[in-house]
């Protein structure tokens, strides 16, 4: 933890990081011409990010509704009876590892965990909560709804909104 720290703390560091965040395709020498600092000292500090595990990966945020691959997504509330010593962990590692579950939340409020599930169809995603997630042991219920349209995602607008030409009324 101390070494987290001592990258973090360093000038610089968080400008990258929302430079990044913002576009993972933005160069070094781009990075180095926003931040003022040299091309050098971008590509150590980035290195040092991804060592710590500040930087976990680099990806793309793509609107399936463009493509011929359109995915469906869920978003489920899931009750839990919490594991003695292990809380809600125990429960949350076992559904984190199925290839299904796009994000995992603990929340806080009227269910536990709030897992974003992804899949081909409905089915395949009503399927994987119907004969895996409601069958971990520790899972009381699951509330499932599917979501029917992304407009914006990670901070990203996906499509704007068309803006609807209204005639002028008068009486």
């Amino acid at each position: 933890m101390e070494d987290v720290s001592r990258v973090m703390k360093q000038a610089g560091v968080r400008d990258i990081l929302q430079i990044l965040e913002q576009d993972a395709r933005t160069t070094p020498e781009q990075i180095a011409e926003r931040t003022g600092l040299s091309k050098r000292r971008v590509n150590r500090l980035v290195r040092e990010l991804e060592r710590i595990g500040a930087i976990r990966k680099y990806k793309a945020v793509v609107n399936w509704e463009r493509t011929e691959g359109e995915r469906v997504y869920a978003f489920i509330e899931v009750r839990v009876t919490p594991e003695r010593g292990r809380g809600f962990d125990a429960v949350a590692e076992r559904i984190l590892r199925f290839p299904e579950v796009h994000s995992l939340y603990l929340m806080s409020g009227a269910y536990d965990l709030h897992v974003v599930a992804e899949g081909a169809n409905m089915r395949e995603v009503a399927l994987f909560v119907a004969e895996k997630l409601a069958t971990i042991e520790g899972v009381q219920s699951t509330t499932t709804h599917f979501v029917l349209r992304r407009y914006k995602v990670d901070g990203d607008v996906l499509e704007q909104p068309e803006r609807a030409e209204r005639l002028p009324v008068s009486m």
